[in-house]
């Protein structure tokens, strides 16, 4: 060595020299760890939980490290880790342990889990947050019980989350916005409770508006700075410090929507989401979970307490409550009569003998007169099933529904003096005009009336009175306590100052008549969520329900006129598990190519008893259809695999099988696979 080289520094061997590392390949058949090797200079950052870099089939990826070992499992020379991208630990074992189970759960890939629970990393909100550390809050006080007096259950499952306990209950809030019956100041209470205990809190609800209400509550009970907001609309800097926030154990309380169900709560009491049934809570990206399974399991894993909410109750949440793994808080009959409005079926009796055919009118007389009468008192909600101003359209001879000549979408008009156009690919008749496929007719007729057209209707027929509307884009929180006539689609009805003083519940059969599984407990559920911000009957609050389709048994009117959820949810799940369908089996749906969708079955029967429902033809929709696909192509298909409850963890893992065995062989042929069983198996 010359004297003008300096000595090189020994090098330091880690003490634990291997790191296993969860690639982000995207790949199932690469759904696993890989062993690399830890450099000396990235020993002290490369801890379990970190983000790093990684070369993996010839380029650099993203991973995580999940563990440090002091020998390879595999013979080989490792490759190094490239870089720590960031040294906080993110995914900690509790949440890669839950990520793993939702992956098996679902059929998925671990990576995609780990995406949906893990928002990107930004730099500059770990350095801000870093320059100034929020300081650690102790625990607030033990809020007052408020409205869970209302129920006979409701203070004891406050008492056993203070005691640190883990009670599940599924809970059947009452109507009304009263201090005594608002169910957003009762999901805060118990949130708080949690947080008085020392433990923290998740709260989940479907939407925006419902963030809005129950944070207010919260901001009143534990003040601002004990929790978080945590949403997917929020900014990539604004989301990422609310979750690190709840990493490093910051705030107790987590409060937002579907993005928040994986959020990293230090020393989980209580998970709680709100109205089970809303499709808001079922993950659209694959593996597609459900809010409810992953704050299930979250329970579970550590010993929280559980709390399912809303005005109704899912075929599931009922599953549960029967075999007793969730207790059922609800409030006594008297106590749930006095605080529901009257609730009117309009086209029956005096109705029908009076009016004619016109009581079963898009807006019948009886709701004509219940709004003349309410609007002298405060505003009057009117829920309309769709939105836009004519949404379908259909032969006026035959009745058969009006569909696009170039994809076969459904037609619909827009908007007052336009043309009929394809809801689809936005394509009219063109020159020739309509022509029905069925029997020639070319006049068309309204199968639906939209929300735009009911505006329309109602400023007609009431003149002078202020109207409001809310829908999609376009969505309004509240109203104030004064005459207006309130029109709103499912999801999107504002709150009112001292409530409404009657709401009107048009075409209801557009509801009752969908061809789906759930229709008579979503149909329930949408109404019972306008029902609700309806004043008391005592109080002169009138709900009416119009469009009830004639000589059919409309079991969902009759639950709304009870106020009786859980009575259509019992029938409804007994009748489930007597057909055998889900969630008292397990099924899983596969689509794609015939070939591809066949041999996949074959495969999972081999190892699975199951039942084949199928194949059928994937129903045309928006995504599916078009008609700008290679017309020689074969259209695709799906089949339904339904098997025993008891089988459902089999199912699952021959599903990772054959999806780990088709990315091996890159398979062209595309094959989509959704799993949706109930059980704790």
């Amino acid at each position: 060595m010359s004297s003008t080289e300096r000595p090189r520094p020994a090098v330091q061997i880690p003490a634990l020299p291997v790191a296993a590392v969860v690639v982000d390949s995207g790949l199932a058949h690469l759904d696993r760890d890989f062993e690399y090797a830890v450099p000396a200079d990235l020993s002290e950052a490369a801890q379990p939980g970190v983000r790093v870099r990684v070369r993996f089939a010839g380029r650099d990826v993203d991973g995580f490290v999940v563990a440090r070992r002091a020998e390879a499992e595999h013979d080989g020379r490792l490759a190094p880790l490239r870089r720590v991208v960031s040294p906080e630990p993110v995914l900690t074992p509790e949440m890669l342990a839950l990520c793993r189970a939702v992956a098996q759960r679902y059929a998925g890939v671990l990576g995609d889990v780990l995406r949906l629970a893990i928002p990107p990393r930004h730099a500059a909100a770990e350095r801000a947050l870093d320059a100034h550390p929020a300081p650690i809050a102790s625990p607030p006080e033990i809020p007052a019980e408020g409205p869970w007096t209302a129920y006979p259950a409701g203070p004891a499952f406050l008492r056993r989350i203070a005691a640190g306990e883990a009670p599940a209950a599924s809970w059947l809030a009452l109507p009304g916005q009263a201090p005594e019956t608002d169910w957003p100041r009762a999901l805060a209470v118990a949130g708080a409770t949690a947080a008085a205990a020392g433990r923290g809190a998740l709260l989940v609800v479907p939407d925006q508006r419902d963030l809005v209400r129950v944070e207010a509550e919260l901001s009143t009970i534990l003040g601002v700075g004990r929790y978080v907001r945590l949403t997917a609309e929020q900014g990539p800097q604004a989301r990422y410090t609310a979750w690190l926030k709840a990493l490093r154990g910051q705030v107790r309380v987590v409060v937002g929507t579907r993005a928040a169900a994986f959020a990293p709560v230090h020393e989980l009491g209580l998970v709680a989401w709100w109205d089970d049934g809303d499709d808001l809570h079922q993950e659209p990206r694959a593996p597609y979970p459900h809010v409810r399974e992953v704050l299930a399991r979250r329970a579970r894993q550590t010993g929280a307490a559980l709390l399912s909410g809303g005005f109704t109750r899912t075929v599931q949440a009922q599953q549960r409550v029967e075999a007793g793994e969730w207790a059922s808080v609800a409030s006594p009959s008297a106590t749930v009569r006095n605080a529901a409005p009257r609730v009117l079926i309009a086209g029956e009796g005096i109705d029908l003998e009076r009016d004619g055919p016109a009581a079963r009118a898009h807006l019948p007389s009886a709701a004509w007169r219940a709004a003349k009468n309410a609007l002298a008192d405060g505003p009057v909600l009117v829920q309309v099933p769709r939105r836009g101003y004519l949404p379908a359209l259909s032969c006026q001879v035959c009745r058969a529904p009006a569909r696009c000549p170039r994809c076969h979408g459904p037609m619909a008009i827009p908007a007052p003096a336009q043309a009929a156009r394809c809801r689809w690919c936005a394509g009219d008749f063109g020159p020739q005009g309509f022509i029905c496929a069925h029997c020639e007719g070319t006049t068309l007729r309204s199968s639906t009336v939209g929300a735009r057209r009911t505006a329309e209707e109602l400023g007609r027929a009431f003149p002078g009175v202020p109207l409001v509307t809310s829908g999609a884009g376009d969505v309004t929180a509240t109203v104030p306590a004064r005459p207006a006539l309130v029109v709103a689609t499912p999801g999107a009805e504002p709150t009112a100052e001292g409530g409404y003083t009657a709401a009107l519940l048009l075409d209801a059969w557009a509801l009752l008549e969908r061809a789906d599984l759930d229709a008579g407990l979503e149909t329930l559920r949408r109404w019972c969520a306008a029902a609700a911000l309806v004043r008391p009957a005592g109080a002169g609050g009138l709900v009416v329900v119009a469009g009830v389709p004639a000589g059919v048994t409309a079991t969902p009117v009759e639950a709304l006129v009870r106020w009786d959820p859980a009575w259509l949810a019992e029938r409804e799940f007994a009748e489930r598990r007597e057909l055998g369908l889900p969630p008292a089996s397990a099924v899983a749906r596969l689509a794609g190519s015939r070939r591809a969708v066949l041999a996949a079955a074959d495969e999972v029967a081999a190892v699975v008893p199951v039942e084949r429902l199928g194949p059928l033809p994937v129903p045309t929709t928006r995504h599916t259809g078009g008609g700008e696909g290679d017309p020689t192509d074969p259209p695709p298909v799906q089949l339904v695999l339904r098997a025993a409850l008891s089988d459902a963890p089999a199912l699952a893992a021959a599903l990772v099988a054959v999806r780990a065995v088709r990315s091996a062989r890159k398979d062209p042929e595309p094959l989509s696979i959704r799993v949706d069983w109930l059980g704790d198996q």
